[in-house]
């Protein structure tokens, strides 16, 4: 059973400027509820409880944001705005969090690195809260898990993108298994290609097994000084210890400006569509 997951939250969101200068990229809403909070009710819909987040300066709005509030919640107790507060008390009491700050911002694989100390030696997701997925069915990490159940090998979420933007993401080629239609065996994976012959891209969900840890101390920084997941993911993948899951869902790319208005979008004609109902 995975009971941890893992948020990398250090980053300093500059696409986001100057809105993140002050508010941490994770925290930007889309509609009423901020980033992270869809990433931490996705590991919840999957029974994970212990939040472990990676966060750094200027991030202290995170913690306050899955903490009480007593001032808030004293002076809208009994008023008809209490209901407001429902949802996120909900979140804080079914989960427990740890936070640890990266001191550094020396890519995503040293930002896994930095969470060991609050992962131990167990298996445990990763999720990283600007890629939001809105699923109609179980969640990404549900789907995930189901995986990890029967391979117990690291589990990548893929997903076919367009060929031109193979150079933004971490592609990998692999072999369907088991007459499988949505579940490859990765053999090979490389980060931000200029060309690939395959479209299938890195997703920000991941579970890994806590070998990787071992693996990630041992690679090499590339050439911007930065370690990355992919290098290591790799090493595990030539052992045939790498599955990809194709998921289920709309996946909106929230780190830049056209994703995080498309989710915007999404959500609100999702919350019309209900209300009609």
């Amino acid at each position: 059973m995975i009971k941890k997951c893992l948020f990398p939250a250090a980053g300093y969101g500059t696409r986001f400027l100057p809105a993140s200068k002050a508010v941490p990229k994770e925290m930007l809403p889309i509609l009423t509820k901020p980033l992270l909070q869809y990433g931490v009710e996705e590991a919840l819909s999957a029974g994970i409880t212990n939040m472990a987040i990676v966060t750094g300066r200027g991030k202290r709005a995170i913690e306050d944001h899955f903490d009480n509030s007593f001032e808030l919640e004293s002076q809208l107790q009994g008023t008809a705005k209490e209901h407001y507060l429902y949802e996120i008390k909900d979140v804080i009491q079914k989960s427990t969090f740890t936070y640890v700050r990266q001191q550094k911002m020396l890519g995503l694989g040293h930002a896994i690195l930095t969470g060991e100390p609050l992962i131990g030696e167990e298996p445990f997701a990763v999720l990283l809260a600007d890629d939001l997925v809105d699923c109609k069915g179980p969640s990404v990490l549900e789907q995930m898990l189901i995986k990890y159940n029967k391979y117990k090998c690291s589990i990548i979420a893929i997903q076919e993108i367009p060929k031109e933007s193979i150079s933004n993401y971490g592609i990998v080629n692999g072999d369907l298994v088991d007459n499988s239609i949505d579940t490859f065996r990765i053999h090979d994976m490389v980060e931000k290609p200029i060309e690939s012959n395959s479209n299938l891209a890195i997703i920000g969900r991941y579970i890994l097994t806590p070998d990787i840890f071992d693996i990630l101390k041992k690679i090499p920084p590339n050439k911007d000084g930065e370690i990355q997941i992919t290098d290591a993911l790799l090493i595990q993948a030539k052992m045939g210890n790498v599955i990809g899951v194709k998921f289920n869902g709309d996946r909106f790319d929230c780190g830049s400006i056209d994703g995080f208005i498309d989710a915007t979008n999404h959500f609100a004609k999702k919350l019309e569509h209900s209300l009609i109902k």
